[in-house]
């Protein structure tokens, strides 16, 4: 099983790419996930290297930037590649099957799975009435 689930801010924009040929989306960016536990009192996080694919690569492009909080579910992936001064170099990313905008701004994309995506605009919620539910037994 290759399963990854991660809470995590943006570190940067992401990266919109189109593959050449089927013109396929791709977007990548990379997370800052806070340790649970911290070192001599200070908080430390991971950087965790993201990729994107399709429609949600351009939800996420369109919606997300530098430091808004996101949920991302996928799996593992290592490849390599030899680089231009002839080294190898390899690479631990996770690629997301499902992402989560949990941090809005005014034109909100409240999540995309696959090629679904749902969109809000959570500026205009003056008109909402609160619910006093202290009747409900549960």
């Amino acid at each position: 099983m290759n399963k990854v689930v991660l809470i995590g801010r943006l570190t940067k924009d992401p990266e919109l790419k189109f593959t050449p040929g089927s013109g396929t989306a791709v977007a990548q960016f990379n997370i800052a996930v806070d340790r649970r536990f911290k070192k001599e009192g200070k908080p430390e996080a991971d950087f965790i290297p993201i990729v994107v694919w399709g429609k949600q690569a351009e939800s996420v492009s369109n919606y997300m930037s530098k430091g808004r909080l996101i949920g991302i579910s996928g799996r593992i992936q290592t490849r390599s590649y030899d680089s231009k001064d002839g080294t190898r170099r390899y690479v631990t990313e996770i690629i997301a099957e499902e992402t989560q905008f949990l941090d809005y701004g005014s034109n909100v994309n409240t999540s995309s799975s696959g090629n679904q995506s749902g969109s809000m605009d959570i500026s205009h919620n003056n008109d909402i009435t609160p619910i006093d539910d202290g009747d409900i037994p549960f």
